[in-house]
């Protein structure tokens, strides 16, 4: 049995999604803060899911009873709200997964597949791409509570023997993220686009990531399962680095119209460039991720499908 901790949501339902469709029995907590119930309409269909409303502060244990794996999404992923209310990022980042972490422990959940934010955790790194041994330096509050959950996942494992893998995602994005949401600039761009308004830009464009498909991601969560197994700690992207403006650029062959970004001041926390080593992915599961022009046309497609 695998429990998904923020399974209603963009990242998770994908997940959720792929981990029925390989015949496992799967349960979901979120508390649909963000998380919307009909991104589990085909789950909903499958005799094999379960969902639960709850808060990772504080939720019922039984939701736990035959659990193996737990993949651990559920978070505040705001790096602006993190900065406005560092107390509720922290207690929602930090206590409720301490909570889930300890509630694992006591039902004997065998590990713990946590989503990190190699994005975020790093800050401004010396040297790129940056590998998974490149200095921790967070500049957001949300950065770092993302990495202070890996040293409590690292000192429980050391206390108690659980298991654990931490998946330090890039810049995800793909079909169900919310174009109105408050995360997540290739949908709130194709929103804005899709409803004929001027894309908005935070600073000069210039300002780099690394963008990584949903589909990637899913994948590369599956197999830490049981084939990532020499490290704890992975690496999430593509490996390149892509500036906002390239990410207008690509916006107009797909949309085939030119489009004009509004320029507004730079927001503090935000990262100036970033992009990930992804070797040691690729060297145990020969991950071959999406670039990101090809990722944002599958999303176009999906769009239109709707």
């Amino acid at each position: 049995m695998i429990l998904v901790t923020g399974g209603a949501g963009f990242i998770g339902s994908n997940l959720v999604d792929e981990l029925l469709n390989q015949g496992h029995n799967v349960k979901v907590l979120d508390n649909l803060t963000t998380g919307r119930l009909e991104n589990l309409s085909n789950a909903s269909k499958s005799s094999k899911f379960k969902f639960y409303k709850g808060d990772l502060r504080e939720f019922d244990r039984e939701i736990l009873k035959d659990v193996e794996i737990i993949f651990h999404l559920a978070a505040q992923i705001d790096v602006r709200k993190s900065i406005e209310n560092p107390v509720y990022d922290m207690d929602i980042n930090i206590r409720g997964s301490i909570n889930l972490i300890q509630q694992a422990i006591n039902s004997n959940v065998e590990k713990i597949i946590y989503s990190s934010s190699g994005g975020a955790i790093y800050g401004e790194p010396t040297n790129l791409p940056a590998d998974e041994n490149t200095n921790i330096k967070p500049i957001s509050p949300y950065g770092a509570s993302k990495f202070a959950v890996e040293g409590y996942l690292n000192a429980f494992g050391k206390i108690y023997g659980l298991k654990y893998t931490a998946m330090r995602y890039g810049n995800v994005y793909g079909r169900r993220q919310d174009p109105l949401g408050e995360a997540g600039v290739i949908a709130i761009f194709f929103g804005r686009a899709s409803d004929n308004k001027n894309p908005v830009i935070f600073g000069d464009g210039n300002q780099t990531r690394d963008y990584v498909s949903v589909d990637d991601v899913v994948r590369a969560n599956i197999a830490a399962v049981d084939k990532l197994k020499k490290y704890q700690e992975y690496n999430v992207g593509t490996g390149k680095e892509t500036s906002v403006r390239e990410l207008v650029t690509f916006m107009e062959k797909i949309f085939s119209k030119k489009i004009t970004p509004v320029y507004e001041k730079e927001r503090p926390g935000e990262v100036k460039r970033i992009y990930l080593d992804i070797k040691r992915l690729n060297d145990e599961i020969n991950f071959k991720p999406d670039d990101v022009e090809t990722g944002m046309k599958k999303v176009y497609e999906w769009m239109k499908d709707r």
